[in-house]
């Protein structure tokens, strides 16, 4: 898989920002075929940082209800990416 394939997006939300500022973290929206390994690396090449840790998440989508039809939100995976201390993503930081 392509790291453009592996990382869809960052997660910028207020409970990643405090994440981010306390314990390094960091939140992405990954392929939900991904690795924890693949996540590493894929995080790795792609901003030249160090990452100590990667933790996932499945995420259920939600039933969603507009008039008589009910539909439903697709299900996605959340990656919580910790890195070394001293370090960070300027992505995240508006730089």
């Amino acid at each position: 898989m392509e790291i453009h394939e592996i990382i869809r997006r960052p997660l910028i939300t207020e409970k990643g920002t405090q994440l981010r500022e306390l314990h390094q973290q960091y939140l992405f929206e990954v392929d939900h075929r991904a690795s924890k390994h693949q996540i590493k690396g894929a995080v790795e090449k792609l901003f030249s940082v160090h990452v100590e840790d990667v933790k996932t998440l499945n995420v259920r989508g939600k039933i969603k209800r507009v008039g008589q039809n009910i539909g439903k939100k697709s299900n996605w995976k959340k990656a919580y990416v910790t890195l070394r201390d001293g370090e960070k993503i300027e992505f995240f930081e508006g730089v």
